[in-house]
């Protein structure tokens, strides 16, 4: 994808988040977590939906249609991989009230791996 449709495409994407990803992004923004995480991020051809470029690490929301398309996904990990980012994935229904608690806390038990893994 050309670059300026992608940044249009991450734009429209920020304007239309789903619910689970705003409580999500309520987390994460504002350095809540210790380091800043910037949303619906264009990253060489695709785009992330969470990314904190710190620590090259990358937060992906997985709805309903991701359930038939996990080849998909599969190739976008390994690509963000290739670019060195570490991908974390959960599901949407897991950003939401419930479950969020320990999304976070997974997102924390990372980043603390991360922050060793730096020195």
């Amino acid at each position: 994808m050309q670059k300026s449709i992608l940044q249009q495409r991450a734009k429209q994407l920020r304007r239309h988040s789903t619910n689970a990803e705003k409580n999500l992004w309520f987390q994460l923004r504002h350095r809540r977590l210790g380091v800043k995480f910037k949303r619906q991020l264009p990253l060489g051809h695709d785009i992330a939906d969470f990314v904190c470029i710190e620590k090259r690490f990358i937060i992906e929301l997985d709805g309903g249609q991701h359930q038939n398309n996990q080849a998909y996904d599969h190739i976008r990990t390994q690509y963000f991989n290739s670019i060195g980012f570490k991908v974390i994935r959960f599901w949407n229904h897991e950003g939401l009230a419930q479950l969020l608690l320990a999304v976070i806390e997974s997102i924390q038990r990372h980043l603390m791996v991360s922050l060793r893994d730096d020195g």
